[in-house]
């Protein structure tokens, strides 16, 4: 009997059957993909030169007819599931496919910002107010110094994904560029680069630690395991995966002073967004606020796009949350098993510790610099001043 045949005694085949269907609907959706304009660039270069007053966004057609996923869906009987554990996580999941599928259906409209609230949240006045001190304590930084291309970022990855391939050569890592994407995303297995992407060269290793080294290492442990979703995602996941993502930026000593203000603009961004501000009040917000126009137009973008996402409010609401786990103590061991919200990691510990979950195949690279647990260390003690994550300790100096 292998390895994973004694780890799949303790759940039903009946029970695993559900998750892999669950699992594999999460596969065939392009959610994000489908949610951001395919015109963001052009439109944006024509919004700075003052050539376009309010933009008008396009998007790709949707492949599959949503109503048909959500019968799909329906048809999976997550009631049936009889490991307790097991039916928790699968009942969120399931609830949160059914929300993007409505999401998809609302592209577009008013109700898909409504959607969008309820499945991702929106800016609490807390998070609003680390925003916002965020923004008012570090100032703008100077010169933004030497970039890197696509197509150069796209060798930096490979390199990246050399190295876990060398660790386990079985793995299923890719990089591409792709005309599709807006920025640097990770779809599935595969790193996706917009040809247009420009770098700084001071942030391309924090950049590679937060895709490959999180969402990426995330993504093979997830799908080694004998419970499928952990690849995929399960319900909330995307909140602790980003604010793992920007920690991994903090323990590989990369976090910069325009990185943490460009967070805390998504989350005033996001509030401007669901309090009825116009997409160019919320620009002129962040211009007035000292961030280049073209940048500042791409972080109201993505609060804006579909008619209103609000998942941008996550990452620094994972990052606290994170920071907090970590000051009372909290391990990230079973962080890498998979992709899954803090929340969920009793319940994730519990299938670890029963043995039902393989260990992790691989594990971040960052975590091998010397620097990095001091690192974190000190960026414990910053969840309630979050511009003293700037201030590097004594060992990572």
């Amino acid at each position: 009997m292998t390895e994973d045949d004694a780890a799949l005694r303790t759940v039903s085949v009946e029970d695993l059957a559900i998750d892999h269907s669950l699992a594999q609907m999460s596969r065939s959706m392009r959610f994000l993909l489908d949610v951001t304009p395919v015109n963001s660039d052009e439109i944006k270069a024509d919004f700075v030169a003052g050539r376009v007053s309010e933009p008008h966004f396009e998007y790709r057609p949707i492949e599959s007819d949503p109503e048909v996923l959500k019968q799909v869906v329906a048809n999976v009987d997550v009631a049936s599931v009889q490991d307790a554990t097991l039916a928790s996580l699968l009942r969120g999941k399931h609830r949160e496919l059914t929300l993007q599928l409505d999401m998809l259906l609302a592209r577009d409209t008013d109700d898909f910002r409504q959607l969008s609230t309820e499945l991702y949240g929106g800016a609490s006045p807390r998070l609003r107010e680390q925003a916002e001190e965020i923004l008012q304590g570090v100032p703008r930084p100077e010169a933004k110094g030497e970039k890197v291309t696509a197509d150069e970022f796209l060798e930096l990855a490979q390199a990246e994904i050399e190295y876990y391939t060398e660790v386990d050569p079985d793995i299923e890592m890719h990089a591409e560029v792709r005309d599709e994407v807006n920025g640097v995303m990770v779809s599935g297995d595969t790193l996706l680069i917009d040809p247009d992407s420009v770098i700084q060269r001071s942030r391309a290793v924090a950049l590679l630690q937060h895709e490959v080294g999180t969402h990426l290492v995330t993504q093979v442990n997830g799908s080694a395991q004998p419970i499928q979703t952990l690849g995929t995602g399960l319900a909330g996941y995307d909140e602790t995966q980003e604010g793992l993502a920007v920690l991994a930026e903090i323990g590989c000593g990369g976090l910069t002073a325009f990185r943490l203000r460009q967070l805390a603009a998504r989350v005033i961004t996001v509030n401007h967004m669901l309090a009825g501000a116009s997409f160019v009040d919320a620009w002129r917000e962040l211009v007035d606020a000292d961030f280049p126009a073209a940048s500042a137009f791409t972080t109201v973008m993505r609060a804006y796009r579909s008619g209103g996402l609000t998942k941008d409010a996550i990452y620094l609401r994972g990052l606290v949350d994170l920071l907090e786990h970590l000051a009372r103590g909290g391990s990230l061991e079973h962080l890498w098993l998979g992709k899954f919200s803090l929340d969920d990691l009793p319940l994730i510990d519990s299938l670890a510790d029963n043995e039902v979950l393989t260990p992790a195949r691989i594990l971040p690279r960052w975590l091998e610099d010397p620097g990095a647990a001091a690192r974190l260390e000190a960026a414990a003690g910053c969840a309630g001043d979050l511009t003293g994550l700037l201030t590097p300790s004594p060992q990572s100096a």
